[in-house]
Order: structure tokens, then sequence, then C-alpha cells
């Protein structure tokens, strides 16, 4: 026999309705398993030889080390041959890519390093170009390296192998950090080096001695702008080139 069911029921815990979960968004790194790229491990690893060969040559030629790793366009190789080496290391193991944030940095500062050597230091309609023929032949090739070739080097990893769409305007302002910093350390090291001193500004609209505080300080200004606009650029050119990573549907 069956045990009699009994008349009052004690009180269990009400069934909840159905439960809607808030829409949630799951970024693609997450469920995508990234690829080995070997071909592009090893272009960017011979981005990174290039800049090192380059930072090499001219601390070698170029006189004083010290001077020499003053220099901005020495410190953005030696960034740039640190992050090709990282990306080159993500593309082989198949590891995720690097900040967009932080490989559009290393970009933005040798490009910028080459646009004010073009147009400002060896260019001969600007009043601070230096005169031609200077330099010895190591020297040459170390600039044209570090100017020409590595800028090319670095935009075309950019354009063609580097996922679009990770920058924004907000990282503009924050890449002109490292240049402002570079100013106060410029204008600083002149200050402590004695005057009349061999290289004591390194730039020439830098150079307080012959202009003085007010037009140097206007000319950084200006050059802020300009790379500033050319940080708005490149954040522009991010959204709307073609991602290499996105497989045709």
């Amino acid at each position: 026999m069956t045990a009699p069911i009994p008349r009052d029921i004690p009180d269990l815990p009400p069934i909840p309705g159905h439960v809607v979960l808030p829409p949630t968004v799951v970024p693609a790194r997450a469920v995508l398993i990234p690829a080995r790229r070997r071909l592009v491990a090893v272009f960017r690893g011979l981005i990174a030889a290039l800049a090192v060969t380059g930072v090499t040559i001219e601390l070698l030629a170029g006189g004083s080390p010290t001077t020499a790793l003053s220099h901005f366009t020495i410190q953005s190789g030696i960034l740039l041959a640190l992050v090709m080496l990282a990306s080159a290391r993500c593309a082989w193991s198949a590891h995720h890519p690097l900040p967009g944030a932080l490989t559009g940095a290393a970009l933005f500062y040798v490009v910028a390093a080459s646009l004010v050597h073009h147009l400002l230091l060896t260019h001969a309609s600007s009043p601070f170009a230096a005169p031609d023929g200077t330099g010895t032949a190591w020297q040459t090739a170390a600039t044209h390296i570090l100017h020409t070739a590595l800028p090319v080097a670095a935009a075309l990893d950019w354009l063609l192998l580097t996922p679009s769409g990770h920058l924004h305007l907000r990282h503009a302002p924050v890449w002109l950090l490292y240049p402002l910093a570079y100013l106060a350390f410029s204008l600083a090291r002149g200050e402590l080096l004695l005057p009349g001193s061999q290289d004591r500004y390194l730039y020439p609209f830098l150079d307080v001695d012959q202009h003085g505080y007010k037009i140097v300080l206007g000319n950084a200004l200006l050059v802020g702008l300009a790379l500033y606009a050319l940080g708005v650029l490149l954040v522009a050119l991010d959204h709307i080139r073609p991602d290499p990573l996105r497989r045709p549907r």
C-alpha cells in the first residue's frame, strides 16, 4: 500500500520564471584561436634586424654612443625593434597580437622621425637643413636605413599584416607624451652641457643658443601640432583600411 498523500504540503521555494540573461558581447579574440603566421614573423624579424643594423652603425660610426642614443631617431628605432621582435614571436607562436596602441605608437614614432628628417633637416627649402655631404659613408647608410627604409617597412607591416580597427582618437594625445618628454630631455641636456659644446642641442630647431627659448618653444609647438595631425591620420587610416586577418565569407 502507498502512504496517504497529506492534505497540507509544506511550503516549497517558488519556482522562478524564465530568467532573461542580459546580452553580452564576447570579443572575437576570446573565441577565435590565432593561427601561426610564420612568414609574417620572418618579415617582422627582418624589420627588427634592419632597425638594429641602423642603430648599431650609428652607435659605432656616429661618434659618442651617448650622443647617438640621445637622438629621437635612435630611441624610436630601438623601440620599433623591440616591438617587432615581440610581434614576430606572437605571429610565430600563434599568440594573440600585441595591443594596437603599442604597435601604432612604434609606427608613429619612426614615421615622425622620418618626416622631421626629410622635411626639416634635409629639405632644401627648410631653414634648419644641414649642408649636404656631411658624415661618413657608414653614417649615410645608417641615415637611409633609419629615416627611409625602416619607416617604409614598418608602414607596410602595419598596412598589410596588422589587424585594423584597433586605434582610437584617444591614442593620439597619449602618443605625444613621449615627444613632449623628449623635448624636456633635450632642453635639460642642453642646459647641463657647457656652452659651446659639440652637439649641445641635437636638432637645429631646438637650438636655444641660436634661437632662444621663445622661438624654440614656438618651433616645438608647431612640430607637436603636426605630430598630433599625424596621429589622427593614422587612426583614420586604421578604420578605413581592410583587415588582413579577416577571412572572406
